[in-house]
């Protein structure tokens, strides 16, 4: 399959300096309300990648759930690949890609877990089944079948069919503390527009990259 030829113009909108707000996280929420509004799926879908000590990068598809001042969180189980990559280093980057508006937005930084106090109440916040898809799954670790996964949730069921069900001891959120964030919007003849904030002391530096 020849998929050299596979493209598109990008002509949905610019980007100009004077349109950016000089703090990244009022620029970010700008722009994800208005991910929200024009209906995408899972406008809070990102891909998250880490490198533990091997030096092996890894990625995949996690969805945000909190964002403020302080940064971006996501949640998991300890024990997985992701969870074990960034205890050994705690750096990630994050893609957020919304195809439909043309844009990216990139984030690096360090990562810090997240109080168990903020892990309660979002674990609190999702549904029944959410909850016991957590107490158990050994994410990221070989499972035999999925009938064996399945007898785990029934187990669980019955484990906690009274009452509300417990945070895992093993689960919890994850804070990316941004150094530096970017955003990219596809223009024409691929001439995209992107704007990297990068921390200074307090504040922020916006320069201009080249497509």
């Amino acid at each position: 399959m020849d998929i050299a030829d596979l493209r598109r113009e990008y002509q949905y909108a610019g980007l100009s300096r004077k349109d950016l707000d000089p703090d990244p996280f009022r620029q970010f929420e700008r722009w994800f309300i208005e991910a929200r509004d024009a209906g995408l799926n899972n406008p809070n879908a990102l891909s998250l990648a880490t490198c533990g000590t091997d030096g092996m990068p890894s990625v995949r598809t996690v969805l945000l759930k909190a964002f403020d001042h302080h940064g971006f969180v996501f949640y998991t189980n300890y024990g997985s690949r992701k969870a074990r990559e960034i205890e050994a280093n705690p750096k990630a980057a994050m893609l957020f890609h919304w195809l439909e508006l043309d844009r990216q937005v990139k984030i690096q930084g360090a990562v810090e877990r997240v109080s168990t106090r903020e892990s309660l109440a979002y674990f609190r916040s999702r549904p029944r089944g959410s909850q016991l898809g957590a107490w158990c799954s050994d994410q990221s670790r070989p499972v035999a079948s999925r009938t064996l996964l399945e007898q785990a949730f029934e187990s669980m069921k019955r484990k906690f069919r009274d009452g509300d069900i417990p945070l895992p001891d093993f689960w919890g959120g994850y804070r990316v503390i941004p150094e530096r964030i970017e955003f990219w919007q596809g223009r024409e003849n691929r001439l995209h527009d992107r704007f990297e904030y990068q921390q200074a002391g307090d504040g922020w530096e916006i320069r201009r990259l080249a497509p």
